[in-house]
């Protein structure tokens, strides 16, 4: 009853009435009556209600409260923030200290060497001069012209303009490409004289003039260019005062300062010393900032050299050599003078020859008297005579029976003259330079003794002298040569050797038997003016004074007027002499077809100062030591003698025998 009780509408309300009519009766009318108003007052009760059912009361929707920011601890925000403010404000400290406690001077540089530039401070090249200081080779100064493409490639077309007739070796075309780059530094031409930059610099600023007027009012955008852009630096240019005087024996340097040949390569890194270097702050455009940091390490000059050559005998010497070789037809010739007592090499004249301070060819550069080798002829008989001279196989006394020809392992050797059978002393095999005679004698000796004696005398052996491209010659290798080999030897074939070799191989005659090594630097001069000596070997005897003597006097039998070479005969002065006249092998045939003659001596004879060495390659028509070399001998030891004050002896020239009955 409770459970259908529950369910049962409440009557207070219009579905309950509804229910509790009758289904079966009539509806009954209802007398609609007017509602009064019932006033309610604050102690009116309700009515209890009745016995049914109340309404579910409907759930109401309760609005959310809009999310609210959660608000976070402040404390730990500030330890959070004032953590990250300690972290940044420490790597600013670190870095304050590493810049300027730990290694302030490395980030100093650093930092400056963004807006700094460096100039290369040329060391001052050595000065070569000669014994008496006269000036061969000089550094003077001269200057590069440098670019900054930023600043010049507005207006290269202008300054290559103005560039162009002032270079030589360089075009407009050229220049407008090295201004137009995209670096910051660009050569333009080394070794400018400072003549030619002041010309540049006064057609500049000429022709920055009328731009700068026209600019004047004008805002910066619109404003012309001006000539900008250029810049020096010390580039020093090495000159020759007395132009092709020795040049092939002093060289010559390249555009970068560094020597190409002769003395100039060869004593490159004495001369030279060593570049300084200048570190400069610049502006914006390129510019050095006044007064601002710079640094400079300074450069330290090249020694200089001074030669043992006199520049007066060397020049005579060279244009006498030129007259024989033109007279002549001569292809080259060469002449060398050396102090007998000292080695030292007076002069060394070539022809031909060039002028450094001109245009020349590479093919001039070279050294004949060191860098060309070539069989000496007869000349080598003074050394073949002085080893058997000394070994006691020969003297004054010696007599052969000389024939026309001689034959040694089926080869026909003669002498340069057809002759028979002649008597002839060992003075007289000497003064009429027989082939013949001279084997003769030289097969007595023993040919493991006779090498030695050839090494003794410098050849197949390198001067001493350390010059490049020198050729120490060719002698053959060991001692156990066939008997050929002496025999061509011994009269001057077979061998080669350059012409200060050969020089200095008589020099030992002339020296009374010691071989002194020759000598061509004297002193190195530091900045200072102080001379530091030249060392050279030590001199060593190769053959007795003794032998030394018979040989110049088989020698001076050479210029009496029965010699090979009267016309090396001087007036007034003893002289000893022997001529020469060797075939040469033409170069790329392996066959003999030139000639070489040659003539060397010393003087006085009889108390020797110079020795003179006299070759010409090549020459044409009649063809003779004596009668080719023997004037330019003549000529070039009379002015050498004459010049030193060497005075006649006042001996005569003694009567030799050169032939027995």
């Amino acid at each position: 009853m409770k459970k259908a009780a529950s369910k049962r509408p409440s009557s207070g309300t219009p579905a309950a009435r509804k229910q509790a009519q009758p289904t079966g009766a009539a509806k009954r009318p209802v007398k609609k009556t007017a509602k009064r108003p019932v006033k309610k007052t604050a102690s009116a009760k309700k009515r209890p209600p009745q016995n049914r059912p109340r309404p579910r009361p409907k759930k109401r929707r309760v609005k959310k409260p809009p999310r609210m920011l959660r608000l976070g601890r402040p404390a730990l925000r500030l330890r959070m923030t004032f953590g990250v403010m300690a972290f940044v404000l420490s790597l600013f400290a670190g870095r304050l200290v590493l810049l300027q406690g730990v290694d302030p001077d490395s980030y100093a540089q650093a930092a400056t060497k963004e807006n700094a530039r460096s100039f290369t401070l040329h060391a001052n090249r050595g000065t070569i001069t000669d014994r008496n200081g006269v000036e061969l080779a000089v550094t003077e100064d001269a200057v590069a012209i440098t670019a900054d493409p930023q600043q010049t490639k507005p207006v290269a077309q202008q300054l290559a303009a103005i560039l162009a007739p002032k270079l030589p070796g360089t075009t407009a075309a050229k220049l407008v490409a090295a201004m137009s780059g995209p670096g910051r530094f660009e050569y333009l031409a080394r070794q400018v004289s400072p003549t030619v930059w002041t010309a540049i610099q006064a057609e500049i600023k000429a022709a920055n003039a009328p731009i700068a007027e026209q600019n004047k009012g004008k805002p910066k955008e619109q404003q012309a260019p001006l000539l900008a852009g250029l810049y020096t630096e010390e580039d020093p240019i090495r000159s020759h005062p007395n132009g092709s005087i020795a040049a092939t024996l002093v060289g010559v340097t390249g555009a970068d300062g560094k020597g190409q040949s002769g003395l100039e390569y060869g004593l490159n890194a004495k001369l030279s010393g060593k570049d300084g270097q200048a570190m400069y702050e610049v502006d914006a455009k390129g510019n050095k900032i006044p007064n601002a940091n710079h640094t400079v390490q300074e450069p330290k000059p090249g020694l200089g050299v001074e030669l043992t050559l006199d520049t007066d005998l060397q020049y005579f010497a060279q244009k006498r050599i030129e007259k024989a070789v033109r007279d002549y037809k001569a292809s080259s010739g060469t002449v060398v003078v050396m102090d007998v007592k000292s080695g030292e090499l007076m002069a060394m004249a070539n022809y031909p020859t060039f002028d450094p301070n001109t245009k020349y060819k590479a093919s001039e550069l070279n050294n004949p008297a060191l860098e060309r080798s070539y069989e000496p002829g007869s000349v080598q008989k003074v050394v073949t005579m002085a080893a058997l001279a000394d070994a006691g196989i020969i003297d004054l006394n010696t007599k052969l029976q000389v024939p026309g020809s001689i034959d040694v392992q089926r080869r026909i050797i003669k002498d340069h003259w057809s002759h028979d059978t002649m008597n002839l002393t060992i003075s007289g095999v000497i003064a009429k330079s027989s082939n013949v005679g001279t084997i003769m004698a030289a097969q007595k000796m023993p040919i493991a003794q006779f090498v030695k004696y050839l090494h003794d005398f410098g050849f197949g052996e390198p001067t001493g002298l350390n010059f490049p491209g020198e050729t120490k010659g060719l002698l053959t290798p060991g001692d156990e040569w066939p008997e050929l080999t002496r025999s061509n030897v011994a009269f001057g074939q077979g061998l080669s050797v350059n012409a200060v070799q050969e020089t200095a191989a008589v020099n030992a005659v002339a020296n009374g038997g010691v071989y002194v090594p020759p000598k061509l630097v004297r002193n190195y001069v530091d900045a200072n003016g102080a001379k530091i000596p030249n060392q050279t070997a030590p001199a060593r005897r190769v053959v007795s004074e003794k032998a030394a003597k018979e040989v110049t006097t088989m020698m001076e039998a050479v210029t009496a007027k029965k010699g090979t070479a009267p016309q090396a005969a001087i007036d007034g002065y003893l002289v000893a002499g022997k001529t020469g006249t060797a075939q040469q092998v033409v170069p790329g045939t392996g066959k003999y077809g030139n000639w070489a003659t040659s003539f060397a001596g010393f003087a006085p004879a009889d108390n020797p100062r110079f020795v003179t060495y006299v070759v010409l390659h090549d020459p044409q028509g009649a063809r003779g030591g004596g009668l080719q070399g023997g004037p330019v001998f003549r000529d070039v030891m009379s002015y050498a003698l004459q010049k030193y004050v060497v005075p006649p002896t006042g001996a005569t020239q003694p009567n030799i025998p050169l032939t027995w009955k």
